[in-house]
Formats: C-alpha cells, sequence, structure tokens
C-alpha cells in the first residue's frame, strides 16, 4: 500500500502509538491502514447417499481445479449465510448447515477458513458463474490429484473422520500451505 485511500498522501511504515505493529500510516490525515485476514467460507455439502458436492474453478487462482463451494465472507452476513450464498452461487447448490466443520487459520496468507458440514436439500446442481462443472463425488471418486487447494483435502478428510458422529469438535488449528 503507497497511497492513503482517504486523502491520496503517501503512507509510511511505522509503528503507531499503543500498537505493537508496523502500519501503513498516514501522516497526511492521520489514518492508520490496518491489513487483516480475510474470511472464507465454504462447506463439505454431502447428499443423502454420501456423495459429495465439489466444483471446478472457473476464475484464478486454480483454475480448472476442484474444491468445495467456498470464497470471501461478505461484509453484513454471517458465516452460515455467506456458506449457503457460496454454495447457491457456484453450484446453484440450496444446504442445510450442520455445524462448524473446520476453522483454518492460514497465517501464511492472511486468511481464515471457516467450512461447515452441510446437507444438499437435492441432488440438483449445476455450475454457477465461477464454476466450469459441479459434481458429486463417491470417496474413492474424489480426485484428490486435482484438488484446488491444500484445505479442500483437509476437509475432506477431517468430515470423513467425523461424519455421524453427533457434536463432532471442528479442526481448528494453523495451517501451512504445504500440500499434504
Amino acid at each position: 500500500m503507497n497511497y492513503c485511500p482517504g486523502c491520496g498522501a503517501g503512507l509510511v511504515l511505522r509503528v503507531p502509538p499503543m500498537d505493537t505493529r508496523e502500519r501503513h500510516l498516514c501522516e497526511a490525515c492521520g489514518a492508520i491502514h490496518y491489513q487483516n485476514p480475510r474470511v472464507i467460507v465454504g462447506a463439505v455439502a454431502t447428499w443423502e447417499d454420501g456423495r459429495i458436492l465439489l466444483c471446478k474453478r472457473a476464475i484464478e487462482p486454480r483454475y480448472g481445479l476442484w474444491t468445495l463451494p467456498a470464497g470471501f465472507l461478505e461484509l453484513g452476513e454471517s458465516t452460515g449465510e455467506g456458506a449457503l450464498r457460496e454454495a447457491r452461487e457456484e453450484a446453484n447448490a440450496e444446504l442445510a448447515l450442520d455445524a462448524v466443520l473446520a476453522l483454518y487459520d492460514l497465517d501464511t496468507i492472511g486468511q481464515v477458513q471457516v467450512l461447515y458440514a452441510a446437507r444438499l436439500l437435492s441432488p440438483d446442481v449445476s455450475p454457477g458463474e465461477e464454476s466450469l462443472e459441479v459434481a458429486l463425488f463417491t470417496w474413492e471418486e474424489i480426485p484428490w490429484d486435482t484438488l484446488a487447494f491444500p484445505s479442500v483435502a483437509w476437509a475432506l478428510r477431517y468430515h470423513r473422520q467425523v461424519q455421524g458422529r453427533p457434536g463432532f469438535p471442528p479442526d481448528t488449528g494453523t495451517k501451512s500451505r504445504r500440500r499434504d
């Protein structure tokens, strides 16, 4: 960040009073510009027979690879509302959320991911604008070699471990960008 979004003046990196980290400061208007992690929301959504919904990405990053229906949380919506919206946008899917499945703190890329365990209300899904293709996969059919992000594999494996367990605990913690 080079210029203040408020007044257009140049920014300096400095530790503000009563802070412990360098921030982008505007010496002209006094604004402090914080850079915070982005929140990603999504779901591991299953149909009654246990098949899992995946979407083939029609956007970068990772164009053409498979992912869960997920994306950036919007201002003014809860994480659950965001997960439901992303499923509609990416797969024209309607879901019922069961519980938070996983919370991944991806500090190396500035993301916090909140993923839900969910049930599809209908197996009738189709690609939205951000998907080339959507499909329901059995565990054996999951295209492991073409998953878009490590967190997709983490969430799928954790979901398999805890599925059917009432009140399962969410998978939480700091994760790295390394592939499994």
